[in-house]
């Protein structure tokens, strides 16, 4: 399978004080194109600041991240924002949604950092609502929503630039089981439709439903299991 996440020895290193934290300590891992991973581990393990670094939010202190083949790990600010933009839809425990815009202009904005007009934005956003099984929703605030349907526009928006690659910090972090469960089958969907998805959690049920487990433990990735139900 051909990689599109490729990390070669990745250090993040912080100093605090007189200490140096390794927040990632000689990370080497590949992802394949259409794999479903996530990334469990205790808190401080590290897994938040790997997502950081392979959704190019952040660089690593040194090492190699070759995304669809491309060294990454030295891009500019400008650079990661494009690649960003271009490759990544992100996913977020708290939604990160803005509450006074309706579920569809939510969904709509990476559309205008795209450059698309207002027709095309809004009709798109309405495709994406509606394929999360949020189609009768468009009007309404996030204010007015659960969280399971507020996890649903964060995927619709996620999904609207068309992106290879999902990332998902802790989606069901914030959501009661049943919700919990009805946003990871439509990861699992956006899987079978050909999506790369990569997703951290800290909730073994959640990460027991991916076909891949990456374990991480004081910056170490200690575990890759692969599911032998999804092998």
């Amino acid at each position: 399978m051909t990689a599109v996440i490729r990390l070669e020895d990745i250090m993040k290193t912080y100093v605090m004080g007189d200490a140096v934290v390794h927040a990632l300590d000689h990370v080497s891992v590949e992802i394949g194109v259409g794999e479903f991973t996530s990334i469990m581990g205790p808190s401080g393990s590290g897994k938040s600041t790997m997502m950081n670094i392979l959704g190019c939010l952040d660089r690593p202190t040194s090492g190699q991240y070759y995304l669809d083949g491309k060294e990454v790990a030295g891009y500019s600010d400008d650079e990661l924002a494009r690649t960003r933009n271009a490759k990544i839809g992100f996913v977020f425990q708290n939604f990160n949604l803005l509450p006074k815009l309706s579920a569809q202009l939510n969904v709509a904005l990476p559309l205008v950092y795209a450059g698309i007009g207002e027709e095309e934005r809004l009709e798109r956003a309405k495709t994406a609502l509606e394929a999360v099984g949020l189609g009768d929703r468009i009007d309404h605030n996030p204010t007015e929503m659960s969280g399971g349907q507020r996890q649903r526009v964060a995927i619709a928006r996620a999904l609207i630039n068309d992106p290879a690659i999902i990332m998902a910090d802790e989606p069901t972090g914030n959501l009661d089981t049943k919700s919990s469960y009805e946003i990871m089958d439509i990861f699992k969907k956006m899987n079978d439709n050909g999506k790369t998805v990569v997703m951290v959690t800290h909730e073994p049920d959640i990460a027991e439903q991916t076909k891949r487990i990456l374990t991480m433990r004081d910056g170490k990735l200690v575990s890759d299991e692969w599911r032998a139900d999804h092998v």
